[in-house]
């Protein structure tokens, strides 16, 4: 079996596809005819392969529909995230070029703006969206007309957009599939066949946003190897453990914050659920801390499954339990492309040594519309980066260190904000942490620490100097915070990405927040000897 449609064909009548708050069920027959239906509505509007729709959603089961449609349209299906402002949607709508906008009765009131700029037309999944016309509707117009051979189209792909944690959203287009593929087997899914165990077996819980790479990829993938998926609109720590037991989910796919509000529920309830059918728990798109990885394993036991890569797809490394109890904080070895480390001149640098990581034979993409940023991405040698810092071990294990837009430049040194962040994590105080730089007149930056406490702990002097003087022994002298601000939360996305932009341009015009400490600190360690 190749992909989903050919599933369908031996198993139509499997549930498939499974709404996790209503229960609302799709056989893979079900959800087959309906993605076909609405590619065959796509081909005759007309849109023709290499097109753009835009599906700007909640999470529901019409993402996966229109995706499966564009796929055999041979389009590109571009899933707009539903958190950003109607003028962020505007800029995506406009920049990918999309013909054509599915929304919901929901997420009309955020798309008005672009169809009012735009002019392009507008369908809703929803019978009852105000001065839009139903996607139903539309389909009963193809009552009698022929039907279209899209049997020499090529595959279309999704046109995802970066979380612009770094500046505005990019769109990562990667070349169409041809028409052959329509009989063979996508090599993305045939190595998370191979790696993950994923079969006509398994049952995957999706408990994140299908508009982020990794859940609608993942989830597809799922589909297109025979096997179910549970969708969440949005993710309850205790309601995903009701999930697993409930529909004996064998695979799931998880982000550090989720982790770490699950591992947060009272012990009653951790207990409480049966977790015996769950073999496979991805995790990606955030660097997991050490100790919140080990408490997983403690209690989900030898099942998590770690990789490292972005939406560019040019290059994946993965890491099982195992390996990782070998090699603690690495995210494994690439099983897509060749891993190279390179410094400032592009040389090439030994184990050990960090530096900017890329990837050699890994997979095409371009960034839509932004030449300059694509040929930033890629090397004179054609290998490509996704802008991380990080080294490799002499076993060919990658550790990251930061994203090169986040270092700090103090004193004409290189300081990374993760190195910090996982040395002021080990005090017990310490719930969440969070470093960037801050403009100083004299060494150009310096690091600031934004500090979420546990629960309990209170805020003070004290307790900032104590958590700093804790990890001041194992940092050089520059890497030490000058000040610590306590918050009640960070600032993130609902991956778990931590948005550094945000605190870099709030702390640009509060640089004298919180607590000076570095003075302090220094005086107690040389009164230690430090």
């Amino acid at each position: 079996m190749h992909n989903f449609f050919s599933w369908a064909e031996v198993q139509g009548d499997r549930v498939v596809l499974t709404q996790a708050e209503t229960g609302e069920a799709h056989t893979a027959g079900q959800l087959a005819a309906r993605a076909l239906e609405l590619a065959q509505w796509l081909a005759a509007r007309p849109l023709k392969a290499g097109d753009t729709i835009a599906v700007l959603l909640e999470n529901r089961v019409e993402i996966l529909q229109l995706v499966l449609a564009a796929r055999e349209a041979g389009l590109f299906a571009a899933v707009v995230s539903t958190h950003l402002t109607p003028s962020e949607v505007e800029y995506i709508l406009r920049d990918s070029g999309a013909q054509l906008l599915l929304v919901s009765s929901r997420t009309w009131p955020k798309a008005q703006q672009a169809h009012s700029a735009l002019g392009l037309p507008v369908y809703s999944v929803d019978a009852d969206t105000q001065d839009v016309p139903s996607l139903q509707g539309a389909l009963s117009e193809l009552e009698g007309q022929a039907t279209v051979d899209l049997s020499t189209r090529p595959l279309g792909r999704d046109l995802l957009y970066s979380s612009g944690t770094t500046g505005r959203p990019k769109g990562v287009v990667r070349p169409l599939f041809g028409p052959e593929y329509r009989h063979q087997t996508d090599p993305e899914v045939a190595n998370t066949q191979r790696l993950m165990q994923f079969d006509e077996h398994m049952v995957y819980l999706s408990p994140a946003p299908l508009y982020h790479a990794a859940p609608l990829r993942y989830t597809l993938r799922a589909l297109d190897s025979g096997g179910a998926a549970v969708i969440m609109r949005s993710f309850d720590p205790e309601r995903s453990l009701a999930l697993i037991e409930q529909y004996q989910i064998t695979h799931s796919q998880w982000v550090p914050t989720m982790l770490t509000r699950m591992l947060k529920l009272p012990d009653a309830v951790k207990r409480h659920y049966r977790l015996s059918s769950h073999k496979v728990a991805v995790h990606a798109a955030a660097p997991c801390p050490v100790a919140l990885k080990q408490a997983m394993l403690d209690w989900w036991g030898d099942i998590l499954m770690e990789y490292y890569a972005g939406s560019e797809g040019c290059g994946t490394t993965v890491i099982n339990s195992q390996e990782w109890r070998h090699k603690r904080g690495s995210v494994g070895r690439a099983i897509s492309g060749i891993l190279h480390i390179v410094d400032d001149h592009g040389a090439e640098l030994s184990a050990g040594e960090t530096g900017r990581i890329y990837f050699e034979k890994g997979g095409a993409f371009s960034y839509l519309n932004d030449e300059a940023k694509t040929r930033e991405a890629f090397d004179e040698r054609g290998w490509a980066t996704y802008g991380d810092i990080g080294y490799v071990d002499e076993d060919g294990y990658l550790f990251l260190s930061d994203r090169r837009a986040d270092l700090i430049l103090s004193g004409g040194v290189n300081v990374y904000p993760q190195e910090i962040e996982l040395a002021l994590a080990t005090h017990p105080a310490v719930d969440e942490v969070a470093v960037v730089g801050v403009a100083h007149d004299d060494f150009g930056e310096l690091p600031l620490a934004v500090v979420v406490l546990k629960p309990g702990e209170v805020a003070s002097e004290s307790l900032a100097r104590a958590i700093v003087a804790q990890a001041a022994p194992h940092l050089s002298k520059v890497k030490w915070p000058e000040r610590v601000v306590f918050e009640t939360q960070l600032p993130r996305l609902e991956t778990g990405k931590l948005l550094r932009r945000v605190l870099k341009e709030r702390f640009k015009t509060e640089r004298d927040a919180g607590y000076d400490v570095r003075a302090a600190v220094s005086l107690a360690m040389q009164a230690h000897g430090g």
